[in-house]
C-alpha cells in the first residue's frame, strides 16, 4: 500500500463562476488511523451544486472551505485499515471524506454500505443526500395531494427526478424543466413526467412562462425550488392560492449570474407570496438526515425493484474533477455527477 494519497483543494475563491485557477491537486501523507477511526480508499466520490457555496468566504449555513483546505464531498469506498470494531477491511463505507483518494474518519461518521444492495454509488446519489433531499421536501414541505400539479426544474438532476418520480406515484401532475431536448425527453421518457420544458429554448421569463401556463392548465400547486432565476420569475404569477414551494437551492445564482434575472425583484417575489397566500420554506438537508433511516425503508426496495429509476454521470479521475464540477454548474452533466477515481 502507497504512503501517500491525493486531494483537491481550494488554492483561491472564485469570483463567479469557479475557474481551474481556484482549485489545486497535491500529494500528501497517507493518514494513520487513531482510535476507532477507519481509513478508506475512495472508489467514487459525489460533486453537488452546494459545494459551491463552500468556495465563499461569506456567513451561511455552513463554515466555507478554507484556503488550501480539501474540496468537501460526500464519498464511497473500500475501508484498507481500521481500529473500530464496526468496520473491518474489505468493509464498504459512505463518509464525508472530501475530493480525496483516501479518507480517515471516525467509525461513528460512517455509514456501511451492503454492495448486495446494488451498485455503492447510489448513496451519493439516489439513496443518499440528493433523494433524501427530494423526498423529504416534496413530503413535508410540498404536502402533495392527488390531482394537484407539480413544477420542479433540474428535473433529470438526482433531486429533480425524485421529486418528480414520488409525485408522480402520489396522483400529481409532474412539469419538469431542465436545459436542453435531450434531458426533456429523457425527463418524459425515463423518469416519467407528463411534461418537460427545455428552458434554453426561451429568451425569458415571459416566454417561458408563457409555454409552462400552457402545460400547466389547472396552475401549479407545488414548485420545487432547486434552481431560481429566470424559472422562478416564470412560475410565481402561475402558482395557485395556498401553493407550497419547499427551497432547497438556487443554483441559477451560485455563480453570481444576474442579467436575464434582472427582473426578479422582491416586491414581484414578497407580492406574489402575500396575495397568493403561499407557503414558502426553506431547508438544509442536513438538518435532517436523522430521516434517512425512514428514507431508505420507504425509498430503499423501490429503487431495487426499478420503481424508482435514477442516472448517473461518471468523470473519471480525481484530477478531472474540478472540470466536472464547473460543467455540473452550468448544466453539462446528464444525471447525478459523480467522479470515478478506481
Amino acid at each position: 500500500m502507497s504512503d501517500q494519497m491525493q486531494r483537491v483543494t481550494l488554492a483561491s475563491r472564485p469570483t463567479g463562476a469557479p475557474t481551474a485557477d481556484n482549485f489545486s491537486l497535491v500529494t500528501s501523507e497517507l493518514p494513520t488511523p487513531g482510535p476507532e477511526e477507519v481509513l478508506v480508499k475512495v472508489h467514487y466520490m459525489s460533486l453537488d451544486p452546494y459545494m459551491r457555496g463552500r468556495m465563499d468566504d461569506a456567513k451561511s449555513y455552513a463554515a466555507p472551505v478554507p484556503i488550501g483546505g480539501t474540496m468537501e464531498a460526500g464519498a464511497v469506498g473500500e475501508v484498507i485499515a481500521s481500529n473500530s470494531p464496526t468496520f473491518q477491511p474489505g468493509d464498504f463505507a459512505f463518509g464525508m471524506f472530501g475530493w480525496v483518494s483516501h479518507g480517515c474518519l471516525p467509525a461513528s461518521q460512517l455509514q456501511k454500505l451492503d454492495p448486495s444492495h446494488g451498485p455503492i454509488t447510489a448513496a451519493l446519489g439516489v439513496l443518499g443526500m440528493p433523494g433524501l433531499t427530494g423526498w423529504y421536501g416534496l413530503n413535508e414541505y410540498g404536502k402533495p395531494k392527488a390531482g394537484e400539479t407539480l413544477v420542479v426544474a433540474a428535473a433529470t438532476g438526482p433531486v429533480g427526478s425524485m421529486v418528480g418520480q414520488l409525485a408522480k406515484r402520489a396522483g400529481l401532475r409532474t412539469v419538469g424543466i431542465a436545459g436542453g431536448a435531450d434531458k426533456c425527453a429523457f425527463a418524459v421518457e425515463t423518469f416519467g413526467f407528463d411534461v418537460c420544458l427545455d428552458h434554453r429554448a426561451y429568451a425569458d421569463a415571459a416566454a417561458l412562462r408563457e409555454d409552462l401556463g400552457a402545460a400547466c392548465p389547472d396552475g401549479i400547486d407545488i414548485y420545487y425550488e432547486n434552481v431560481a432565476g429566470k424559472v422562478l420569475e416564470a412560475v410565481l404569477p402561475l402558482m395557485n392560492d395556498f401553493g407550497r414551494i419547499p427551497v432547497c437551492g438556487m443554483i441559477s445564482y451560485y455563480g453570481g449570474a444576474k442579467g436575464a434575472d434582472a427582473d426578479l425583484t422582491a416586491p414581484m417575489i414578497w407580492r406574489n407570496i402575500l396575495v397568493k397566500f403561499l407557503s414558502v420554506q426553506g431547508f438544509i438537508i442536513m438538518n435532517h438526515f436523522d430521516r434517512h433511516p425512514a428514507f431508505l425503508k420507504e425509498i430503499g426496495p423501490l429503487v431495487a425493484s426499478g420503481d424508482i429509476r435514477y442516472l448517473e454521470d461518471i468523470a473519471e479521475g480525481l484530477e478531472n474533477a474540478p472540470a466536472a464540477f464547473m460543467a455540473m454548474l452550468k448544466g453539462g452533466n446528464m444525471g447525478k455527477q459523480i467522479v470515478k477515481l478506481i
